[in-house]
């Protein structure tokens, strides 16, 4: 298993299937109907980018709120394909350009890879995840 950050040790993260390192934080106990069945109203995790690390390109359903909470900046590619998806930052430096919450509109491509440093992020999703409305694609632009 990689090393994870100290900082990172105590949030049980496991292996995610996009890449980079998980845990979910929240389920909400209400579910909603949506075109694809039944989903619950919302679910938040943590997630975590090693350096050299990254998300494949993956889209999901529902929409997609991302919020930086500790390391260095994260690179965040979202589109409607992965050929014409643009680059925002995600982190702390407001005045460089960086954002510290993103959203990523469902049914949208994206792909993250952190600039240096390791970086931890919550994702909120709503309506809230389910794999079965995952979708995986190739490898995150470098």
């Amino acid at each position: 298993m990689t090393d994870l950050p100290d900082w990172a040790a105590d949030l049980d993260l496991r292996p995610h299937p996009e890449g980079g390192w998980y845990a979910e934080t929240y389920r909400h106990h209400a579910d909603v109907e949506t075109g694809a069945g039944t989903r619950s109203l919302g679910t938040a995790i943590y997630f975590l980018l090693l350096p050299g690390e990254s998300s494949a390109w993956h889209r999901v359903a529902s929409d997609e709120l991302w919020f930086h909470h500790r390391g260095g900046a994260l690179r965040l590619w979202i589109g409607d394909d992965p050929e014409t998806a643009s680059e925002q930052v995600l982190g702390p430096d407001i005045a460089a350009g960086e954002r510290p919450q993103l959203l990523v509109p469902g049914g949208r491509w994206q792909a993250a890879r952190p600039v240096d440093d390791a970086v931890l992020v919550s994702c909120v999703v709503v309506p809230g995840f389910d794999f079965a409305d995952f979708e995986l694609g190739g490898a995150a632009p470098n």
